[in-house]
């Protein structure tokens, strides 16, 4: 099982964390709980969502044992709301130049970003997961995508 899922659960973790030693020691901490917790696991998911649902938390408590910030000030999240939306990246950018921009993005906005578009969670969801509003998801995400756009445009167009 851990050969199974040892890469994915990296990647993932790898998003939310934004340094590779970190997602390795999280990613550690992860298959811990798996194999403390197996006895639990009811089969309402696969295992693999089971894993990836540990997983996510596991690195979310992480970012919060290192007191990392997830919130904005109001005056980036009033910014925000007034922001014009558009489209992250053009056809032109490469999946590295993205990917960099990503990791670059403050640890709030990563974070939703990486829960909501790439794990497929809802605002809902990544609000209960993050201990934060819906509205703050919400905000964080467009947040996210208008340093994308700012950041891609200004680097590569």
């Amino acid at each position: 099982m851990y050969k199974q899922y040892i890469d994915a659960m990296y990647h993932t973790v790898l998003r939310i964390m934004n340094n590779s030693t970190d997602a390795q020691d999280v990613v550690q901490e992860c298959f811990v709980k798996v194999f403390e917790k197996i006895h639990s696991y009811r089969g309402d998911a696969t295992i693999g969502a089971w894993i990836k649902r540990i997983a996510i938390n596991t690195a979310i408590n992480a970012l919060r044992k290192k007191k990392r910030n997830l919130e904005f000030s109001s005056d980036e999240i009033s910014e925000a709301r007034y922001a014009e939306e558009e489209d992250v990246a053009d056809n032109l950018l490469s999946n590295k130049k993205i990917h960099d921009a990503v990791l670059n993005l403050p640890n709030g906005c990563r974070t939703v970003l990486n829960l909501y578009l790439f794990e497929g969670y809802s605002h809902k969801e990544v609000a209960t997961i993050l201990e934060i509003t819906e509205s703050t998801s919400k905000t964080q995400f467009r947040r996210a995508k208008i340093l994308l756009r700012d950041t891609l445009k200004s680097k590569y167009v």
